[in-house]
């Protein structure tokens, strides 16, 4: 026996709201990524991997940790590092705490590099998220995120406090510490 039900289907006012927000799911992130490539010749993504190591204890985390942080697959994360290592903003090693996974460090140039490109990122994110909206709709605007993405995933650590869950993740991957000997 198959489930007839009817669907929930959206009605006019919701059809709109979510035709308008998946048209900007589309755009925002092509307009930074197009921002990104011009004045640094680099990917949005390329350097949200490099701005997550640049925000961690020590500019280095677990690739683990930095897809997560990233929403990527390891896969997709392995690539872009690889690419990122090649230029020489990033280096892979064994994690010393556990040697079944790696950890992608930041280097110095790679340490410039976002130094160098965050002004202009962050200045277009101001323009195109920050600038049109008043003091509370940037309120709202985080929470409706947030409530959006807890619906996504309940147990995403980076809900509610993504740096301290970023800071968090660099903390308990760090290595034991050694005993004076």
């Amino acid at each position: 026996m198959s489930n007839t039900q009817e669907p929930r289907w959206l009605d006019a006012e919701e059809q709109q709201s979510w035709l308008t927000f998946a048209y900007m799911l589309i755009r925002l992130p092509a307009a930074l990524d197009a921002q990104m490539q011009r004045d640094a010749g680099i990917s949005q993504f390329e350097y949200l991997v490099m701005a997550g190591l640049s925000m961690s204890p020590g500019h280095t985390l677990r690739m683990s940790d930095l897809a997560d942080f990233t929403a990527s697959s390891l896969s997709r994360l392995s690539n872009v590092v690889g690419r990122l290592e090649k230029r020489g903003w990033v280096t892979r090693t064994p994690d010393p705490a556990d040697g079944r996974y790696t950890r992608a460090a930041l280097t110095e140039q790679g340490r410039e590099k976002v130094v160098a490109s965050a002004p202009p990122y962050v200045e277009e994110v101001r323009r195109l998220v920050f600038d049109p909206l008043n003091t509370t709709q940037q309120r709202q605007l985080r929470e409706i995120s947030r409530r959006i993405l807890h619906a996504n995933d309940p147990d995403d650590r980076y809900l509610d406090d993504p740096l301290g869950a970023l800071r968090s993740a660099a903390d308990s991957a760090a290595p034991p510490p050694r005993e004076a000997g």
